[in-house]
Parts: C-alpha cells; sequence; structure tokens
C-alpha cells in the first residue's frame, strides 16, 4: 500500500510562530571545511514544522510529550477536505462527513496551499478549530485531531480551543502537508520526538492507503 508523506521538511525557511525562534540548523563540523565528519545542531522550537501538542503546552500541571498514547497516534485516520470554510466551527463540522466512532480526524483546508509559497512569512488567516469546535470533537470521542497549519486554534483566540481538546486527552497534531492526499481513510502513523516534559515535539507522521 501506498505510504504518503505527511511531514513539513525542517529547514532554516520554514515559517514559525510568531515569536517563537526561527529555525537554525548550524554545522559545528563540516568535512567541506576539514573536519572528518558532518554534524548538524538543531535549534528548533518544539512547536516547529509539522509537531504535536502534549497537555503541558496549556494546562498547568499538564503530562509531557514522553507519556502520550502511542494507540492513540497510529491507528485508522479519516483525511476530510473542508472546502471553503474559513473556521472549523460546531456547525461547520456538523456539517462534513464525519461518521460516528471516529477517532482520528485530519483536516484538510484552504490552508495547505500555504505551503506551496516558498516565502517564510507566517500567515495569521488560517483555517483553526474554534472553540466550540473543539467540544463538538470532544463531544463525539475523538482522540486526534490534525490541522494543516501550525495551529489547531485561530491566530487571534488560541487559548479555547487548545483548552478543551487538551484537557479532553485530545492529541493536536499541527503543520500536516496535505496538498496532494485525497480525502478519505487511512492507517495514521504519527511519532513524536521522545522529549523528557515537553509540551510538545516534531513529528514524522505519514498515511499508509
Amino acid at each position: 500500500m501506498p505510504i504518503h508523506d505527511i511531514t513539513l521538511t525542517i529547514t532554516p525557511s520554514l515559517p514559525v510562530w510568531p515569536g517563537d525562534p526561527p529555525v537554525n540548523l548550524p554545522q559545528p563540523a563540516r568535512m567541506d571545511r576539514g573536519d572528518v565528519y558532518n554534524l548538524t545542531r538543531i535549534d528548533i522550537s518544539a512547536h516547529t514544522g509539522t509537531h504535536l501538542d502534549a497537555p503541558a503546552h496549556f494546562i498547568a500541571g499538564g503530562a509531557g510529550v514522553e507519556t502520550l498514547d502511542l494507540n492513540v497516534l497510529i491507528g485508522p485516520s479519516l483525511v476530510v477536505d473542508t472546502g471553503d470554510a474559513d473556521a472549523l466551527t460546531a456547525d461547520v463540522l456538523a456539517s462534513l462527513p464525519i461518521p460516528a466512532g471516529t477517532q482520528r480526524v485530519l483536516f484538510k483546508t484552504r490552508s495547505s496551499e500555504l505551503w506551496n509559497r516558498s516565502e517564510d512569512v507566517f500567515v495569521e488567516d488560517f483555517v483553526a478549530v474554534t472553540g466550540d469546535g473543539a467540544q463538538w470533537l470532544v463531544d463525539r470521542g475523538v482522540r486526534l485531531v490534525g490541522v494543516d497549519y501550525l495551529s489547531v486554534a485561530p491566530f487571534d483566540d488560541p487559548v479555547p480551543c487548545h483548552r478543551i481538546l487538551l484537557a479532553a486527552g485530545v492529541i493536536p497534531v499541527e503543520g500536516l502537508d496535505l496538498r496532494v492526499i485525497a480525502p478519505g481513510e487511512y492507517q495514521l502513523i504519527c511519532l513524536p520526538i521522545k522529549i523528557g516534559g515537553s509540551d510538545g515535539a516534531p513529528c514524522r507522521a505519514v498515511l499508509i492507503g
């Protein structure tokens, strides 16, 4: 079965959340400078590129990324095209083909096209899940929600969505590259770097199917 890589490549030109450190990948050792090996240092936020949030991101005393249940991060997943929706409100979500019992849902929005741009400028008007949309997902038993830009929540109101999802144990996966992914059912594998106590971590995410 085909394997689709839905992970953004981390490079210095990758947009980051305003205020986060830019991607910096210095090479303290380089063979073209006479060293006997190449060595890259990674200097990034835990919320760079394709990444997930742990409860500690918005919940005081919340669990770190190393505690997340791998059974949630691996399994059947539904990719849903949200069309021209500007926000994923409860009403919008109710109108989408999300069957009862869906545990992992990845939203392909108009924001996917932002990754076709070459500039490293963060875009504020991406499509995100509102507070009532987050509650809609929690009420229906969703355990993982993925989005195709750098936050599951709106830029100008990030707290309600994050707190509702994370308090309920729902894992947000942010910064997915769904540009060439058709809507439908897949197997998701999404594994974060295991950083002790961290509020988030970059992931390598793939869809099979």
